[in-house]
């Protein structure tokens, strides 16, 4: 077995043109394999330069391998199993700022440099007033972003054909807009002048984006049967989900710039993420968020297995076409082509995926992407949608702990007061009291809920149904 490098592998040679904040296996198996893609498939004719955005991190691997990988894609497409590999050579190098930062300031002077795209948690555009421009580097990401953009004004004398292109991939909502306002920040606090802020606001484009594509990771399982398959000792392959998608808030001349559409990628540049967003919340992390308890207390832990039994998949496919589904306002088509994809998502045969491993925070989680539909669909329908309801009764059953038929017990993990609250509400021996109390509590929802009409009454009913009769029965009744 050979060991994976440019000696023993052919390694494309591309202009370096993309600056990439992050190494982690989520930008290899999503943007880098992307590049790759493009690279294939059109002119675009672009390597990659990866900047390690904190101190410790992973980039001696990278380069131990020239920066080469295997990206290894798993799933469903169209029904069909998908299980390939795929050699990544877009990565030209890799660098440490904290160790090599006068490397990693001249890439603001090549001239080629056109795009920056990062990936450095929700934790990383955050505005630190300690970071200094003379900081070697800026601790922060958008204060070290910023070094390399006041470098690169200066050095190009502000001409303005030598601006960036930056996709944040951070998964926060607008995160484009949040990092562009804390480069602002920065610029204000190090004084760098109206000049450089005009370049930077008309110059360069920081874009909103939504980022979607499950990736496991390292397949520390199947990587000794991968690397035979390959015949490589490659230390870095990264599995993933077929399903992917980049929807970017940016005008047309970006697109033409980046032409993941012209290379068959599930790229979209549309003039406002927001649907994107609401999407994404509600037809894949809303039936999440109720499919779990409703799977768990039917005694089913699998969300696959969940999707493919016979009674609690109905539930599953009346919650997102019959209920959210009708919450949202794209067009139907798009909508229902997303929620099959989705589907074909939770049906993954290589991926064994827990419901309880959901089933974290679950109150919050239904607050942010279950509550809104059942309030839209109410407002829309004149009722209640019974399977976001049930999902919701769901839930405050699991949390009162106790064992299943089979003997396996739930485990609820939230905030401590929430526990503590079903704890003692559920001591009350009334349903009535456990579902008011639930719904009352504006820590939780930040209203009361007791408010909706209907509601309380319909939680009341579920809670006794599920404990008088079991989930799976509920469901057959009334699903």
């Amino acid at each position: 077995m050979k060991e994976l490098n440019k000696e023993t592998a052919q390694k494309g040679v591309y202009p370096e043109r993309i600056i990439q904040f992050g190494e982690g296996n989520f930008l290899r198996a999503f943007a880098d394999w992307m590049i790759k893609m493009m690279n294939d498939k059109t002119d675009f004719n672009s390597s990659v330069v990866v900047v390690q955005p904190i101190e410790n991190g992973m980039i001696d691997m990278l380069n131990a391998q020239d920066c080469l990988y295997h990206v290894n894609l798993q799933g469903l497409d169209k029904g069909e199993k998908v299980n390939s590999l795929t050699m990544v050579d877009v990565i030209s190098r890799a660098m440490n700022p904290y160790k090599e930062f006068d490397a990693f300031m001249k890439l603001a002077e090549q001239p080629e440099m056109r795009f920056v795209i990062s990936n450095t948690t929700e934790a990383g555009i955050v505005f630190d007033p300690a970071c200094k421009l003379t900081d070697a580097p800026a601790s922060s990401y958008p204060g070290k972003l910023t070094q390399l953009l006041y470098h690169r004004f200066k050095t190009f004398n502000g001409d303005k054909s030598k601006g960036w292109i930056i996709f944040p991939c951070e998964l926060i909502f607008l995160n484009g807009h949040k990092l562009k306002e804390t480069i602002y920040q920065y610029i204000d606090l190090w004084e760098l002048g109206e000049e450089f802020k005009t370049w930077f606001t008309e110059a360069c484009g920081v874009y909103a984006t939504l980022v979607d594509r499950i990736v496991p990771g390292f397949p520390r399982k199947d990587i000794d049967a991968i690397k035979e398959k390959l015949q490589y000792n490659d230390n870095l392959v990264v599995q993933a989900e077929i399903f992917h998608l980049w929807v970017i808030e940016a005008p047309q001349s970006v697109a033409e710039e980046f032409p993941a559409d012209k290379a068959g990628l599930n790229v979209l540049f549309v003039p406002s993420e927001k649907p994107y967003h609401e999407r994404k919340v509600t037809l894949l992390n809303g039936p999440h968020s109720v499919l779990s308890p409703v799977s768990w207390l039917s005694g089913v832990n699998i969300v696959r297995e969940a999707c493919q039994h016979e009674v609690i998949g109905k539930y599953i496919h009346k919650v997102m076409f019959d209920e959210l589904m009708e919450t949202l306002d794209l067009p139907k088509d798009e909508l229902k082509e997303y929620a099959n994809d989705v589907l074909e998502r939770f049906n993954n045969p290589f991926v064994e995926h827990a419901v309880t491993s959901i089933m974290l925070n679950s109150f919050p989680k239904y607050e942010t992407r279950d509550l809104p539909g059942l309030k839209i669909y109410l407002e829309r329908k004149g009722e209640l949608p019974q399977g976001l309801v049930l999902g919701l009764a769901g839930i405050i059953t699991y949390y009162k702990g106790d064992a299943r038929a089979d003997g396996m017990k739930a485990e609820p993990n939230d905030a401590k007061e929430i526990l503590e609250l079903l704890q003692n509400l559920w001591q009350s021996g009334s349903y009535r009291k456990v579902a008011e109390g639930v719904l009352a509590e504006k820590s939780i929802w930040g209203e009361d809920l007791n408010l909706i009409p209907g509601l309380t009454d319909k939680v009341t009913y579920y809670l006794e149904a599920i404990q008088e009769k079991g989930m799976l029965q509920v469901l057959s009744d009334e699903f």
